[in-house]
């Protein structure tokens, strides 16, 4: 098969399959645009941490995450992470219409293509999506930095507009896209078996899911916490080593934390519905736990992102109360000083955490998108037996309340636990914040004298201490309030959405479509 009869191949199909291919290639245009801003901020200079005398900062921005060499690394961190929603996203959309594209490779196995052939088609059709929406990224890159291009009146830019990454870098960036899209497409389909008579996926073991995802969950922890001890001990026994590895564990204990709060989803999918099995008496949270029984790791699947921006959301909660609480600390102690003194509060990372909030709440926005496309992919996929349950006299707005409850009530815990995973995290690192507490030593001799006698001499030496104040960091209830709402307004909203396509795939038609 030629690779313009793959192509071909690739591109054809119904109006579901052009609204897949526009739906991924809208989201390899995101991830594209991610990307490159990430690239865009480390064409900036050298990534090393900057002092106020130092000639790496970059004076002619604005900001100070863009002007600092050591906050530049989290910029570029915060776009790359951005990428993570956008990809979920994508992969939702892959599953739109899955039941037609079947239909149409079990056509394509007819007329005499092999198995790796067909899967070929069905990852080719991905990664040229892909590639569309990653040109599209990258001209509304480079026209944005043209037109985004507007200095101040002090000739400061909002934007690093004035840098471009090199060449091949945005080359190898935007061509990075389509490839990863198209590994992940075939990768999706190695349980897949496409025959002549149709498409059929090798199942897995119908077993409960395990409650192991705790184990990762805790090691996790562990690994985040750790980091304070571990770091005492290293000064203690001054092993210098120890330093070198603090990045491997606050990275690594984060994403193993929030990797098992990902993994429980399926735990607690299954355990939900055990529970509304067991004690629901009315006929819509029935039938929303034989759902979630017979397959937990729909929702989980759907969820999983969700939960990660949460996780993240908890986390700048607790950052910035950490933040707040240095500041009230701050000014504290200088009114202690001088009691006429009037603090001056610089209010640079409290901004920083609106900009990380900001970013946190693009990422639950495109979970949501991801979660919509899987939700109404899920009612299409299932209209025969929603049909059939109408034909047998079940109303239509009990089918509408059983998803509501099978995608909204396992929501409600795992919200909770990943909000407190995120702000659990930063509190170890983080509980309590202090100022003051050092001293000063006044000569009460002749300097030669002082220099020949121990700083321990009253008779030589004055010590005079500094008065030390300490603050717990009040924990954040309003912040992680407003986020829980926020996760679990995006979940109803979804479901609201997603009930639109309840009644045309209810219709008793649908019962003779094949």
């Amino acid at each position: 098969m030629s690779p313009l009869t793959t192509m071909r191949l690739a591109l054809a199909g119904t109006r579901v399959d052009t609204v897949r291919v526009a739906l991924t290639a809208l989201s390899a245009a995101l991830a594209a645009l991610s990307v490159l801003a990430a690239l865009n901020v480390l064409a900036i200079g050298p990534l090393v941490p900057g002092h106020v005398d130092a000639d790496q900062w970059a004076q002619q921005y604005r900001s100070a995450l863009l002007r600092e060499p050591g906050l530049r690394p989290g910029v570029i961190l915060t776009f790359i992470l951005l990428t993570v929603p956008v990809f979920a996203l994508a992969g939702q959309c892959v599953r739109l219409g899955a039941p037609a594209r079947d239909r149409r490779l079990a056509a394509i196995r007819l007329a005499g293509a092999t198995p790796r052939q067909a899967v070929t088609v069905a990852a080719a059709e991905t990664g040229v999506a892909a590639l569309i929406g990653a040109g599209f990224g990258l001209a509304g890159y480079l026209v944005g930095h043209r037109l985004l291009d507007e200095p101040d009146a002090q000739g400061r830019l909002a934007l690093p507009t004035d840098v471009l990454p090199p060449v091949w870098l945005i080359a190898a960036g935007v061509a990075a896209i389509p490839v990863v899209a198209a590994l992940a497409a075939a990768l999706v389909m190695r349980r897949v078996t496409v025959s002549p008579l149709g498409v059929v996926r090798k199942a897995r073991r119908e077993r409960p899911p395990a409650i192991w995802a705790g184990l990762v969950l805790g090691v996790g922890i562990a690994l985040f916490t750790g980091l304070g001890p571990l770091m005492k001990l290293a000064d203690k026994h001054r092993i210098t080593w120890l330093a070198d590895w603090s990045p491997v564990l606050v990275y690594g204990g984060a994403l193993m934390a929030a990797f098992g709060v990902v993994l429980g989803t399926g735990w607690l999918s299954y355990t939900t519905g055990r529970l509304l099995h067991r004690y629901a008496r009315r006929p819509a949270p029935l039938l929303a736990g034989s759902r979630l029984m017979a397959d937990p790791w729909s929702g989980s699947r759907t969820l999983a992102v969700l939960l990660v921006c949460v996780v993240f959301a908890g986390g700048v909660a607790w950052t910035r109360s950490w933040f707040a609480a240095e500041d009230r600390i701050r000014a504290q102690y200088q009114r202690t000083l001088d009691p006429l003194q009037d603090p001056q509060l610089d209010p640079f990372y409290l901004n920083t955490v609106a900009l990380i909030d900001l970013a946190v709440l693009l990422g639950v926005v495109l979970a949501a998108l991801g979660m919509l496309v899987a939700l109404a992919d899920g009612i299409l996929t299932r209209r025969r037996a929603y049909a059939a349950l109408v034909a047998t006299g079940v109303p239509r707005p009990v089918l509408a309340r059983s998803i509501l409850w099978q995608a909204f009530v396992p929501a409600i815990p795992a919200v909770l636990i990943a909000l407190t995973v995120g702000a659990g995290l930063m509190a170890s690192l983080a509980s309590e914040v202090h100022a003051g507490g050092g001293g000063m030593t006044t000569c009460l001799t002749t300097a030669e004298q002082c220099d020949a006698t121990p700083l321990d001499d009253p008779t030589v030496w004055q010590v005079t201490k500094e008065p030390e104040l300490h603050l717990a960091v009040p924990v954040p209830w309003a912040e992680l309030a407003r986020d829980a709402g926020v996760a679990l307004g995006a979940v109803l909203a979804i479901v609201a959405i997603g009930l639109l396509f309840l009644r045309p795939s209810t219709d008793l038609e649908e019962i003779r479509v094949t």
